[in-house]
């Protein structure tokens, strides 16, 4: 006899499938090296054209979001920073890359896929107007009121920057995986939502002290990639990156709980620029 509970309908239609996401945006970052050891001089005409054309001349395959960068150290060449709607047009990019003609000349070396989202711990209305009294403020004092009243104005563009930003055309950028430990003892996950929120408050509040220095996109790679989150940093001086990093390191959510893969510095170029640095022209 099946003892197993009737299945429950959803209490709302659900979506139309697709690749499409409901919230936020696909992400890619692809880092590659040049296979100057199969290559007789630089690259041919004809490669040079397919890499200008797969990093943002070529129409078809243009994403909403589009950046490349040169890499600083050996461990890669250049990548290439995706955001669209669309998966495909996303990977079509890195597809384009590794095609016949050029692709022959290309190693893949790292990548990364993700999602944009609004994290969690990000505070809604009331969770802010709550910790401004929790630091001490006057719940009925114009001043609270007046602070409620802005960050109720910036939360729609706020969000939006989260879910589909706006690459600032600064010279420098850092990206690295993180995830969250599950060590005995500092185990993120089982901690209450009350403590992980106060650490995130905490480790913000850290990151707006280099506000209009350095900018940065936290996309989600639970369920997608091997790491759980991907930190990307643009700077308008690679100093900032350092800085930022440097600082963040003490606050709590970092010190005891976060875990870093490899890190990468770029510095913004397309296709021509790249092979110029890279001395394949």
């Amino acid at each position: 006899m099946n003892s197993r509970p009737p299945a429950q309908r959803p209490s709302q239609p659900l979506p139309e499938p697709s690749t499409i996401p409901l919230n936020g945006w696909h992400c890619g970052h692809y880092f590659y090296r040049f296979r100057r050891e199969v290559m007789q001089g630089g690259l041919s005409l004809e490669c040079q054209e397919q890499l200008e054309g797969a990093l943002g001349a070529d129409a078809e395959l243009k994403n909403e979001r589009q950046v490349s960068y040169w890499v600083s150290g050996h461990a890669a060449d250049f990548c290439v920073m995706l955001m669209d709607p669309d998966p495909a047009k996303v990977d079509g990019v890195h597809q384009r890359i590794m095609a016949p003609g050029l692709g022959q000349f290309i190693e893949p070396v790292w990548s990364f896929v993700s999602m944009s989202e609004i994290s969690e711990y990000v505070p809604t209305i009331d969770r802010f107007r709550d910790r401004l009294i929790a630091g001490g403020a006057d719940p009925e004092s114009p001043e609270v009121a007046a602070k409620v009243a802005a960050y109720e104005r910036r939360l729609p563009m706020m969000n939006e920057q989260r879910l589909r930003p706006e690459i600032p055309d600064w010279p420098a950028a850092c990206f690295y995986p993180m995830n969250k430990s599950r060590v005995v003892g500092a185990n993120w996950f089982s901690e209450p939502f009350s403590a992980r929120n106060a650490m995130m408050a905490e480790h913000a509040q850290s990151g707006i002290a280099f506000a209009g220095k350095v900018s940065q996109l936290i996309s989600v790679g639970v369920g997608l990639d091997d790491w759980e989150w991907m930190v990307t940093l643009w700077g308008r001086n690679p100093e900032y990156l350092r800085e930022i990093v440097y600082k963040m390191r003490f606050d709590k959510a970092s010190a005891k709980y976060a875990e870093f893969g490899p890190f990468y510095v770029g510095y913004r170029a397309g296709a021509e620029e790249i092979l110029d640095h890279c001395q394949l022209l």
